[in-house]
C-alpha cells in the first residue's frame, strides 16, 4: 500500500545544493535560485531570532 495517495497534488520545489555546478543554468534560473536562497536565509534568520529569544527568556528565568 502506498503511503501517499496518487491523486494528491505534489508541490514542485526548486532545489539548490551549495557548491553545485551552475554553469548550465540560464539567467532566469539563476534569478530564481537567488530568490530561493534569499527566502531561505530570511527563514533561517527568523528561526535564529526565535531561538535566541527563547534562550534569553530561559537564561533570565534560571539565572536568579
Amino acid at each position: 500500500m502506498a503511503l501517499a495517495d496518487d491523486d494528491t497534488p505534489r508541490i514542485a520545489t526548486a532545489v539548490h545544493l551549495v557548491g553545485q555546478d551552475i554553469s548550465t543554468l540560464s539567467v532566469e534560473e539563476l534569478v530564481e535560485r537567488i530568490a530561493l536562497l534569499r527566502d531561505e536565509i530570511a527563514r533561517l534568520e527568523e528561526a535564529k531570532a526565535q531561538k535566541a529569544a527563547t534562550r534569553s527568556a530561559a537564561d533570565a528565568l534560571f539565572s536568579r
